[in-house]
Parts: structure tokens; C-alpha cells; sequence
């Protein structure tokens, strides 16, 4: 039966000239002025909160204008600037403000997987943020920030420059409570110190009642506004029907203040206002220290969010000439050719025209020495053009980017959580249940033992014990550790990368691109009994001075002065014919070098050969070059305990020559990418832990099936989406840096959760026995989450050690 009324059910507005809806609440159809109305009327109802009602001294707010907040996001113009397309749907990283601790993440992840659409959802507490994947069929954006609004928490879609407003409204919000509450504390102290000595030598009654009055006055505001975070967080937790770290917290700062404004008012008793100060203070402290890890956690990857400029100089052809233009960065098309004039930032990525430049790409592969690039190299959006002008032809913008990439890569990592940071969060979660149960049972007890020391006993039980270290034991650790290996140049694409990191014992390397830069060179000259090698070296370098193909680059850098050859002449896949001094020379395979020669012998194993119309010459043997770094690393691995191999598809000789020029002494040849995959099985098999380095698509199995995969920054996008990691500087300088810091995070790890479910066990029997006053709770409690924090912050040393 529908209620006759006269104004709206919620939010108390006329409903006369409206269309009147209807909300079922408490088993009744209420009149409602809007669809908005009735949303919110009936999710309270939901949540099981309609004594609201009852007892509200005020209408509710309509709730259109917030609706109204979030309807641009509907719209798919602005979803697709936001979002980013994956293989079942669109996925969005998502700031949220208010969540301040784990068993948020349970909160806001059940309520996002419960909106129709929303296909996955994963909340990262450590970071701040969500990653949620939808199907933009049945849902959109504006639906799931509105379903997280609806929470009481406040999204934001990340994109670059806003979350550092974000941050910088969010650190000052923190400095501000936490003023109040540190001046409140030293007034509240003072005071308490008077109260105490009172006590011990006597007090005026009228001077006692005055300082209680002051008292309670100082420490209201501190507990209404620096304390709010903790209540506020405590009443979303319950309304969902959950348990957070703000449960216990605001259940003890509400029974001091409540107990010590009853015994002020009424002259008797004593009064908890210190504690209640000092438990603010504190936790305050260690909030903020957990928001500053959390804004360093993630200031990286908004940082490269940054990087690119707002316009770029686009070069147009015309009759008279060339122009240059400046358009929006989001104008950019493939294809155009931008002008990047000298201390410049590369607005996309593309390849050099004409000419070098000076490239700083330490923002990128955290390599601080300048990088030259010459025509035709590819130069990454974000770089720095340190001095000449260049040109660069466009090859990718937008999304497609490498810098887009790596903020991708980063930014799911930062939403997704780890194995053992789900541990964690599940033992502290059990661990809380316990300190709640454990207040009771000390109530009870002390109840019967010695009324007078139960409120006390009970306040210190849920003040010493609450389990916020244990909470932040891996979040900290995490977020530090994905920030320490992107300043050095590796990307964590994956979760649970960090700790399977610290698990390798052995690392296989594939050999071409990996352990080789990709350059060839010629290593020897096996001559006939006509051939001369400098004079050979001489010939190929000129016939093979106009092509671009890597291995005539490799004769031209070894040639040395060259004669000029003409009438040159390019068979496909076969070689290269021209004159040198007169006299026609052929370089290429077999087959068709033999087809200019009359006579002659040939090394029968080689594969480049060099003839004229008398015979062939000789043979060249070319080999990849090593990469500059690669038996330092290789030598710091062994040197660290680790197991090193090659596993190649190449040839057992080339495969022999990069292992002795790395000092590698197990190495396979002619391995098909089954063939390493059944090697990393059976290194398994033996018990070894194995981490892959591969870049090429035939490494993508063999690292997808590997303990933890480790890919080449520019290496082939298949090779990347199997990895766990990516070196982005295409080096393997930082992989032993990249090792020392994983097992340093696990061994922090450890040490956090020791420490802090030590702490708990200690401090919940000294607590309940009542020998710690509920102020000195509060300091202990306070300096655990503090020191666990600033433990966790030492992942980020440099350094060889744990």
C-alpha cells in the first residue's frame, strides 16, 4: 500500500507538478520525486540502514546532481580517452579516495562485482587504486565510479595530471588533521599531567573539574576532525556488514570519549581524554607515513603519465615550401614527420630522418647517459632531444606508444595484488576478529575480577592489539619494491612477479637479442688458395656499401677503405653482383655465388662466399655480437649463487662462441620453443626455480611456461604480453640489481610479519592483564605500524645486501 504524502519520501521536496515514483522500504511503497530518489532510498534499504530514517534530523540530499557527476563518463568519446581495450571488454585504473586499509579492498571489490557488466575487479590498498575490467555492452564507467560513490568513497579515473592534484589535496587533508590533532594532543597532555598530579598530592575539586572540562573540549575536535577518517571508515565497513582496521580503532575512541564526557559532566570517575588524543596523533602519524609510501609508490608511473608535451611542431609540404605547424599532441597521426627542435620532449614514437641527435632516455630505461640515435633508429615517445634539431617520422601514437605501454603495465600492476599480500590481509583479517572477541571476553572478565580496571583493560586490549601492522606488512613492501625496479629501468607486469622473483636459482637466457645486441659481425675469413682477407674484406664492403641489410652493414664497419663498385647489381634473398676494379665479384649463398664461378674449391660449411668468374675466393663467418654488459652480468649472477644456461635455436657453433665469450658453461643449440620449454620443465623437475630472459615471439611459450619470464625492452610484443617483467632499457644491467631487490623485499617481508604478529601476541595478554594504561596503547600500537612502514621503505636502498 503506497504512503499518502505530500512531499518526497527521501530527500522532503514538493511532489506536487511531479511525476510521484515509488521505493519499497521496510515492506511499504514510499512516494519518491525522482528515479535518483528512489536509488537511494532503496540501497539503503539494501544495506540494511532504513532506521535512517527514523531517526535523521534532516532530509536526505537528492541525490540527481551526483548522478549527474558521473554521467559524462557514459559518454563513449570520453570512455575510450580513459579506458584501454582487453581481450573480454574495457579496463580502467581507478584512484580511490577514503581507502585506507585492507579489508577495504573486500569492500569495494564484492560491490563492483556485483554491478551487472563488471567482469573482473582487483583493489590494491598499498597504491590507492582499482583495476576493473567490464563489458561495455551491458555496462560503462559511469555506472561502476557511480557504484563506488555509492560506497562512500570518491573515484577518480587516472589520467596523469590529476592525480597529482589528487595527491596534493590528499597530503594536505593529512597535514592538516594531523596539526590539529598534534597541538590538541600537547594541550590535552598538559592538562592530564596536572590531572595526574593531582591525584597524587591533591587537587582543588573546582580546579579538577576545570581541567576535565578543558580537556574534554580540546580533544572533541581532535576526535571529530582528525579522527574522522577512522570513524567514517569504521561506519562503511559495518553499513557493508564487514570488518576493517577502523572497527577496533573507532570502537575505542568512542567508548574513552563517550565514558571520560559522562564522567566529566557528572564530577566522577576518571577521564580517558590523553589517550583519546594520542591514539588520534599516532595513528594520524602513521597514516600519513603509509600515504607518503603510497604517493612514492605510485608517483613513477605518473610520472611517465606526464611525460609527453601538450603540442608538437608537424611539418606540411606546399608549393612554396615546407611549414612547420603546431598541433595538439592528439592530432598526431602515423605517418606525419614532426619537427623536435633541441631540448625538446619527443611527442611520439617514430623513426630519426636525416642526420642524429643526442637522446636522454633516462625517464624511460633509467640510463642517465645520453643515447645517440642516427637515421632510421626508432626514438620513443618522453625522450629528451639534448641538442640538434631532428626530424621523426611517426610510427605510433596514443595508446600505442611505448611510454603508453609501460604506464599500462605499470598501473596494473599497482591495482593488482600479490599472493602474499592476500595472505597477509587474510591473516590480519582473522587476526581482528580475534582482538574484538578477546576485548569481550577481558570486559567479562574483569567485570567479575575488579569492575574498576575492565573499561581500561578493554580500551588497551582494543588499542595495543588492533592489527594494523600485520595489515601493512606487504602493502608498503609491494608498492616500494614496483617502484624501486621502475627507476631502474624494469617493468613488474605482473602481480605476483616480486616474489617469484625472489625464488629464481637458475636464469636461461635465450642467445639472439637477449644475450647479443642483434648486430652482426664478421668474425673470420676462411680463404682459398686465391683469396687474401683484406683484400676480400675490401671487395664485400664495396659491393655491399648502398644496402641497409645487417649484414652488409657488417662487411661496410669491417671493410675499412674501400674501392667504389659499379653496375651492382640485388638478387633477393640470394646476394649481391658488381664491379670492383674491373673485375665482377659475387657475395651471397652458395648457390649463387657458384653461379659466376668456373672453377674452384669452397669451404663447405660456411654460408657467405665471395667468388668471381675464376672461382670463389673465400667464405666469411659471421656471428652476432655479444652486448657490451653481458658477461659482467653473467659473472655478478654466478658470483651470486645463481645457475646460468643458453638455450638457443641458433647453431651449435654460434650458440659455443656467445657462451665462451660470456662465461656460460651449459648451453642447448637448435632448440625449437618446445625444446626450451621441456628444458625449463626439467630443470623444474630437478628442483630449480627458473626465471627466463627471452625478446623474440618463438621465447613467448617458453617464457609464458617458466617460473617467473623476464622480456627485452624491445623485444616483440607477444614476447612482452607472456612476461612478468620487462627490462625497458634493453639491457641486462639492471637484472642483477632486479634479483637483489626482490629477495630484499621478501626477506622485509618476513621481517614485517614477524614483527608484527609478535607485537600482537605480546601486546593483547600485557594489555588484558591491565598493566599498559590505553595511552601507552596507543604509542605502542602507533610505532609498530610506523616502524613496520619505514622498514618496508628499505626496498628501495641500493645496495648488494638484504
Amino acid at each position: 500500500m503506497a504512503v499518502a504524502a505530500t512531499e518526497c519520501f527521501h530527500c522532503s521536496e514538493p511532489l506536487a507538478g511531479r511525476t510521484v515514483v515509488h521505493a519499497r522500504v521496510r515492506g511499504e511503497d514510499v512516494p519518491v520525486c525522482c528515479p535518483g530518489c528512489r536509488a537511494a532510498a532503496e540501497l539503503i534499504e539494501q544495506l540494511g540502514l532504513a532506521d535512517y530514517y527514523r531517526f535523521r534530523t534532516a532530509p536526505g540530499t537528492r541525490p540527481a546532481e551526483s548522478a549527474d557527476q558521473w554521467a559524462a563518463y557514459a559518454d563513449p568519446r570520453v570512455a575510450e580517452s580513459l579506458t584501454r581495450r582487453e581481450t573480454d571488454g574495457r579496463a580502467a585504473v581507478v584512484l580511490i579516495d577514503g581507502l585506507t586499509c585492507a579489508a577495504c579492498n573486500w569492500l569495494i571489490t564484492r560491490a563492483l562485482l556485483q554491478t551487472s557488466g563488471v567482469l573482473r575487479a582487483s583493489v590494491n590498498a598499498a597504491t590507492g587504486r582499482a583495476l576493473v575490467v567490464w563489458d561495455d555492452a551491458r555496462t560503462d564507467l559511469a555506472r561502476i565510479l557511480a557504484a563506488i560513490a555509492a560506497l562512500g568513497y570518491r573515484p577518480h579515473v587516472v589520467t596523469g595530471g590529476g592525480v597529482e592534484d589528487l595527491a596534493r589535496r590528499e597530503r594536505r587533508g593529512h597535514l592538516k588533521r594531523l596539526g590539529v590533532a598534534g597541538l590538541g594532543m600537547m594541550q590535552v597532555m598538559t592538562f592530564a599531567v596536572s590531572l595526574y598530579a593531582g591525584d597524587a598530592g591533591g587537587m582543588d575539586h573546582t580546579i579538577r573539574a576545570f581541567l576535565r572540562i578543558v580537556s574534554m573540549l580540546v580533544a572533541t575536535p581532535v576526535l571529530f576532525y582528525s579522527g574522522w577518517p577512522f570513524l567514517q571508515g569504521a561506519y562503511r565497513a559495518l553499513a557493508a556488514r564487514g570488518l576493517t582496521m577502523d572497527v577496533p580503532v573507532a570502537i575505542a575512541l568512542l567508548l574513552a570519549y563517550s565514558a571520560s564526557v559522562w564522567d566529566t559532566l557528572h564530577q566522577s570517575g576518571a577521564v580517558y581524554f590523553d589517550s583519546v588524543v594520542m591514539f588520534v596523533f599516532f595513528l594520524s602519524v602513521a597514516r600519513y607515513v603509509e600515504m607518503a609510501a603510497r604517493h612514492r609508490s605510485t608517483g613513477i608511473s605518473d610520472a611517465l603519465g606526464r611525460l609527453l608535451p601538450a603540442t608538437a611542431h608537424r611539418l606540411r609540404a606546399y608549393a612554396d615550401g615546407e611549414r612547420v605547424e603546431d598541433v595538439a599532441v592528439a592530432r598526431i597521426e602515423v605517418g606525419d614527420l614532426l619537427l623536435v627542435r633541441a631540448g625538446e620532449i619527443v611527442p611520439a614514437d617514430g623513426k630519426a630522418q636525416g642526420g642524429s641527435a643526442r637522446i636522454d632516455e633516462s625517464m624511460l630505461t633509467g640510463e642517465s647517459a645520453p643515447i645517440t640515435r642516427e637515421a632510421g633508429e626508432a626514438i620513443a615517445a618522453g625522450t629528451l632531444n639534448l641538442d640538434s634539431p631532428l626530424r621523426l617520422r611517426v610510427e605510433a601514437v596514443g595508446a600505442d606508444t611505448t611510454i603508453a605501454a609501460m604506464v599500462a603495465l605499470l598501473t596494473r600492476a599497482q591495482a593488482e595484488r600479490p599472493r602474499f599480500m592476500r595472505a597477509a590481509d587474510a591473516l590480519a583479517g582473522r587476526f581482528l576478529s580475534a582482538v574484538l572477541g578477546g576485548a569481550a571476553l577481558v570486559a567479562v572478565l574483569w567485570l567479575y575480577l575488579d569492575p574498576a580496571r575492565a573499561f581500561p583493560a578493554t580500551l588497551a586490549v582494543l588499542v595495543a592489539a588492533c592489527p594494523c601492522a600485520l595489515s601493512l606488512a606487504t602493502l608498503v613492501v609491494v608498492a616500494t619494491a614496483n617502484t624501486a625496479l621502475a627507476r631502474r629501468g624494469v617493468l613488474v607486469a605482473r602481480a605476483d612477479a616480486i616474489e617469484a622473483l625472489a625464488k629464481v636459482s637458475r636464469i636461461v637466457f635465450d642467445k639472439t637479442g637477449t644475450l647479443t645486441d642483434g648486430r652482426i659481425e664478421v668474425v673470420g675469413f676462411s680463404p682459398t688458395s686465391r683469396g687474401d682477407e683484406r683484400r676480400a674484406m675490401q671487395i664485400a664492403a664495396a659491393l655491399e656499401a648502398a644496402s641497409e641489410h645487417p649484414i652488409a652493414r657488417a662487411f661496410v664497419r669491417g671493410g675499412g677503405a674501400v674501392a667504389v663498385a659499379a653496375d651492382v647489381r640485388y638478387a633477393a634473398g640470394q646476394g649481391v653482383e658488381g664491379t670492383v676494379d674491373g673485375e665482377r665479384y659475387r657475395i651471397g649463398h652458395r648457390a649463387f655465388v657458384r653461379g659466376t664461378a668456373e672453377v674452384g674449391e669452397a669451404p663447405r660449411d660456411q654460408a657467405i662466399l665471395l667468388g668471381d668468374r675464376h672461382g670463389v675466393l673465400g667464405a666469411f663467418e659471421l656471428a652476432e655480437s655479444p652486448r657490451a654488459e653481458s658477461r659482467a652480468v653473467v659473472a655478478e649472477l654466478r658470483a651470486a649463487g645463481y645457475g646460468v644456461e643458453i638455450a638457443s635455436g641458433d647453431s651449435a657453433a654460434a650458440v659455443r662462441r656467445l657462451a665462451e665469450q660470456c662465461g656460460i658453461e651449459r648451453y642447448g643449440s637448435r632448440q625449437t620453443a618446445a625444446d626450451k620449454l621441456e628444458r625449463v620443465r626439467a630443470l623444474g623437475a630437478q628442483g630449480e626455480f627458473v626465471a627466463m630472459v627471452g625478446d623474440g615471439i618463438n621465447d613467448a611459450p617458453v617464457l609464458g611456461g617458466a617460473g617467473v619470464s623476464i622480456a627485452m625492452g624491445r623485444g616483440s610484443a607477444l614476447a612482452q604480453a607472456s612476461a612478468d617483467l620487462i627490462l625497458v632499457g634493453d639491457s641486462l644491467a639492471a637484472l642483477p640489481e632486479a634479483l637483489r631487490v626482490a629477495r630484499r623485499a621478501q626477506a622485509i617481508v618476513r621481517q614485517n610479519i614477524v614483527w608484527a604478529v609478535f607485537y600482537n601476541l605480546a601486546a593483547m595478554p600485557v594489555a588484558a592483564m591491565g598493566w599498559v594504561p590505553p595511552w601507552l596503547a596507543a604509542v605502542g600500537m602507533s610505532s609498530s605500524s610506523i616502524l613496520v612502514v619505514l622498514n618496508s621503505l628499505r626496498v628501495a636502498r641500493p645496495g648488494r645486501g638484504h
